[in-house]
């Protein structure tokens, strides 16, 4: 059985779209083939990093890339993660493609003492997390 490409759109492709990337890689991977990309690449953010090696997860060595267009044409499933990305997201030709909007707080924009930042990308994990495992049980 031929995998399903998954690619998920953000719009530095350094926080939420990679954290969807690893968790879906490490739950889903012998179903689906997982990308990810952003309108710009704004490299990996260290705390997204953090965040998942304490789910167990390391996603260290993912590169923040922007969006190519031959993977963008070939994705079965597009899932944007912020509001900018599915706004700005560029012209989709395959007309199979079957695009979501899965909407993310961006923890990279917490403010507060460090333990609190953290706080905010823990629940942003753990947020996408769930939508990963449903997205996994039910397909959509």
């Amino acid at each position: 059985m031929e995998k399903k490409l998954v690619y998920f759109l953000c719009t530095g492709n350094s926080c939420r779209s990679q954290i969807a990337d690893g968790f879906l890689k490490a739950l889903g991977s012998d179903h689906y083939e997982v990308k990810s990309a952003g309108l710009e690449a704004h490299g990996l953010n260290p705390r997204a990093v953090q965040v998942m090696k304490e789910a167990g997860i390391d996603i260290s060595n993912n590169t923040s890339d922007v969006i190519d267009p031959e993977l963008l044409n070939r994705a079965d499933y597009v899932i944007t993660l912020c509001g900018h990305a599915d706004e700005h997201c560029p012209v989709i030709m395959n007309k199979n493609v079957v695009k979501w909007h899965w909407g993310f707080d961006d923890p990279a924009k917490a403010t507060g003492t460090e333990e609190e930042i953290m706080e905010q990308f823990r629940n942003v994990r753990d947020s996408i997390k769930n939508r990963i495992e449903t997205f996994l049980k039910e397909g959509k």
